[in-house]
């Protein structure tokens, strides 16, 4: 049974991301289209990581992001983002 604290910190979806974009999304700043939370992806409360990697809002636990990976493809779920702002070097 699962709680409240099973869950891992955004910074596990580094190694995933970086194999879909060329820049540390980690640092990149989303804005939470439930409640309006503005934050790096690293402090997002990631879930999984079967069947995939599931990252919730810290403020409002409303869903952010999906990411499943099969032997062939990568699937990513945004919807829960407004915005992503990424910086750049």
């Amino acid at each position: 049974m699962s709680t409240e604290n099973d869950y891992l910190d955004g910074n596990t979806l580094a190694g995933p991301l970086a194999e879909l974009f060329a820049v540390d999304l980690t640092v990149a700043e989303g804005k939470c289209v439930s409640c309006g939370r503005n934050g790096p992806i690293a402090d997002l409360r990631v879930y999984g990581p079967e069947p995939g990697l599931v990252a919730r809002c810290p403020g409002c636990e409303e869903v952010i992001l999906r990411l499943v990976r099969t032997p062939d493809a990568a699937w990513l779920d945004l919807r829960g983002v407004v915005a992503l702002r990424v910086p750049l070097p």
